[in-house]
């Protein structure tokens, strides 16, 4: 049987992958609680570059999740993997802004909070967001900004039903200073969320790009667009593989409305679902971006890493594999 491009692609970059922008920052340990004199030492390495013939490639913090999250360590994991550009999850640009009961150390269950427990933070946590300044999430930005790194998005955890108004309009006005164009946030499953969602990101002229899982139609999201002119689309092109659908007609007809797209490979429906490395599944990785190249579309292309991390491997290293695989991917002729 021959081998399918996407195989191909993968033992290649499995191959040749030679981690230039890992051995530029081996050594280096960024102060857990303070970022004194960090961007003045990034500022002396190479700076990464994941934009490659036009196309964004980015990753989301969530691919880290078996690390520390804190700011100055996800900013390193960026530099290791060659990752110019990210989606920022609530956690990481929370903490170095200094919200209470934020954790940023991988989690492992432990002990459960009880409900008024869980109130009381949720009610501390919303007063905070209500009056928190925007200064330390603009420092924030100019450190990525310093290294190379540009943040496309934010993902905080302040966009549900039961979160206030107050902390929607931070939650805006947060990504505004982080230089992001959009917050993402899970599809609402009532339409009044989203709608509400919409109006306020309106008047602040950032969007709220909704994801999906195995739910996704190819009409999932016209609710939510047809509400409010900042609701748009952040696409998981992996999960809409897995609910049994193909992407490229998708991000044809939609491609003014994604703001981003994670990106995965999985494993279709009828194949059971998995999420595997680069070139293994069904989603047409090679194909999404080489169509987003030849058309010029804007929307950034985020690793979603997923797939189980090798016993010999980290996260930071499948994530930089991810980034070179896209790189040949685009650098190839359709």
């Amino acid at each position: 049987m021959k081998e399918s491009p996407n195989k191909k692609i993968m033992a290649l970059s499995r191959r040749q992958f030679l981690g230039r922008s890992a051995a530029a920052v081996t050594g280096i340990a960024f102060a857990s609680n303070s970022v004194i004199g960090a961007p003045a030492i990034i500022r002396n390495l190479g700076k990464p570059n994941s934009k490659f013939n036009g196309v964004q490639v980015g990753a989301i913090t969530y691919s880290f999740r078996s690390l520390p999250v804190n700011a100055e360590q996800v900013l390193r994991y960026c530099l290791d993997a060659n990752v110019s550009a990210i989606e920022l999850m609530g956690p990481t640009a929370e903490a170095f802004a200094g919200a209470p009961y934020t954790v940023t150390e991988p989690q492992s269950g432990g002990n459960r909070l009880s409900r008024e427990e869980r109130e009381q933070q949720a009610k501390a946590i919303a007063e905070w967001r209500a009056s928190v300044s925007m200064d330390k999430f603009e420092q924030l930005r100019k450190m990525y900004k310093d290294a190379g790194v540009s943040i496309y998005a934010y993902k905080p955890n302040a966009l549900g039903e039961n979160n206030t108004d107050a902390e929607i309009h931070y939650a805006l006005r947060a990504a505004k200073a982080l230089g992001a164009s959009h917050v993402t946030v899970e599809l609402q499953k009532n339409p009044e969320q989203s709608k509400r969602l919409g109006l306020i990101a309106n008047q602040h002229k950032i969007a709220v790009a909704y994801h999906g899982h195995t739910q996704q139609t190819f009409d999932a999201w016209d609710v939510a667009l047809a509400q409010a002119k900042y609701n748009g689309i952040n696409l998981d092109a992996g999960h809409y593989v897995a609910a049994g659908f193909d992407p490229i007609p998708f991000i044809k007809a939609k491609h003014k409305d994604i703001y981003s797209m994670h990106t995965k490979d999985r494993k279709s429906k009828e194949n059971g679902q998995d999420n595997v490395p680069w070139g293994e599944g069904d989603t047409p990785i090679i194909e999404m971006l080489q169509l987003m190249r030849d058309n010029k579309y804007k929307f950034p292309a985020t690793v979603e890493l997923e797939y189980p991390v090798p016993s010999d491997s980290d996260a930071v290293k499948e994530v930089a594999k991810c980034v070179e695989y896209a790189r040949k991917a685009l650098e190839k002729k359709s």
